[in-house]
């Protein structure tokens, strides 16, 4: 294995290792030793690729917004997009990212983001503000098409960004529930919620 890569596959374990945690334990009460005990480094490891406990929340919170948000950027501006398939996709993206392989972390966002220092925080929060504007403008599109009902769309994304994360709780992949049966769900549910197809 060449050295980038070892490096890259150690800075991934860290990242995986804390995530789970500052879930199980806390972010408060998990030290860099107990990151570097789960990842079987000497602390002084992590150092090389985190300066501190709070760079690696940052990062974790960072990857996971960035996945979400990107795969669905371009529907912000797409006008020829069908609006339902937009919201399912935009429904399907989140879910399958939240329930995916990193779900087993159960990291939550808001309790990440009261522990970053302000810059970082701005930087989480743009991101967040961008795919709440991605899916508003999906839901008013489809307002202005008559597929959806007149909703508040600020009030519909922040419900349906809600719902997803809060799956992630009670999700098991051994459980009675797929991630497309859950997907299905969620959208159907919020279909059901905005009026689709009503006047």
């Amino acid at each position: 294995m060449s050295e980038r890569k070892k490096n890259g596959t150690q800075r991934e374990l860290i990242l995986q290792q804390s995530n789970r945690l500052f879930w199980d334990k806390g972010y408060a009460e998990t030290s860099m030793k107990d990151i570097a005990n789960a990842c079987g480094f000497r602390p002084a490891n992590i150092y090389n690729f985190f300066e501190c406990k709070e760079s690696i929340l940052f990062e974790n919170l960072l990857q996971e917004m960035v996945e979400i948000v990107t795969p669905v950027r371009h529907l912000k501006d797409d006008g020829e997009a069908d609006p339902v398939e937009a919201l399912r996709f935009f429904v399907k993206n989140h879910v399958t990212l939240t329930l995916g392989e990193k779900s087993s972390s159960k990291l939550l966002f808001d309790v990440g983001l009261k522990n970053l220092s302000a810059e970082n925080r701005k930087k989480i929060i743009r991101l967040r503000d961008e795919y709440d504007a991605i899916g508003e403008a999906i839901i008013s599109r489809g307002v202005r098409k008559g597929v959806f009902a007149p909703v508040d769309e600020k009030i519909a994304v922040f419900s349906i960004a809600s719902i997803i994360a809060r799956s992630r709780i009670w999700y098991s992949p051994k459980g009675k529930y797929k991630v497309d049966d859950i997907v299905d769900f969620i959208f159907n549910f919020t279909m059901n919620g905005i009026g689709a197809g009503k006047k």
